[in-house]
């Protein structure tokens, strides 16, 4: 596995969904990730801290161009808790919990986010207020997003072998068949 190439991919996507779902500084950006999966295996039998830091290392770079923050989403064995900087914890008014996340439990990016953040905290949801995010692998973010999630299709699909979605929130429609909605919102 060319990790070169898989960070690359990485941060290629995220710029991409920055971009479509016209994020901005201090937006929320969930991230699920199966480091197995990227490596052309199942789900959770094949963790990679390596892949995992370079997936990392590559959406991280991409988040940073526009200050954006992001949620980390651990795996099925933590419950799908989710790795932040506490300064975001504070920011969104989430609930810490005490977890440290492990290859095994909690998956390779999960524990690359603890690693690596500054000030990192576990919490358990992100209460529907991440604007944008990517499922690389099957992980399952959209419980994460604000509502009305909507999918986000980009130039390519794969990292690794992984197949992933991209995911945006776009404000709910209301009015009736005389509203008119702003297009840049849809």
């Amino acid at each position: 596995m060319e990790l070169e190439n898989i960070k690359t991919q990485s941060k290629k996507a995220v710029l991409e969904i920055i971009e479509d779902a016209h994020l901005k500084a201090g937006d929320l950006f969930v991230v699920g990730c199966s480091s197995s999966e990227v490596c052309g295996e199942k789900i959770g039998t094949h963790s990679s801290y390596d892949v995992a830091t370079a997936i990392y290392e590559g959406i991280t770079e991409a988040l940073a161009t526009k200050d954006i923050l992001l949620a980390a989403q651990c795996c099925e064995h933590l419950n799908r808790a989710l790795i932040v900087e506490r300064a975001t914890c504070e920011k969104f008014n989430l609930e810490e919990v005490n977890v440290v996340p492990q290859p095994k439990a909690g998956g390779s990016f999960g524990t690359n986010a603890y690693k690596h953040m500054t000030d990192p905290v576990a919490v358990e949801s992100l209460n529907q207020q991440a604007s944008a995010g990517i499922d690389i692998g099957g992980t399952l973010i959209g419980m994460h997003i604000k509502p009305v999630v909507v999918p986000l299709r980009i130039s390519f699909n794969k990292i690794g072998e992984a197949n992933f979605l991209c995911a945006r929130r776009r404000p709910k429609f209301v009015g009736g068949g005389r509203a008119i909605y702003d297009e840049n919102l849809m």
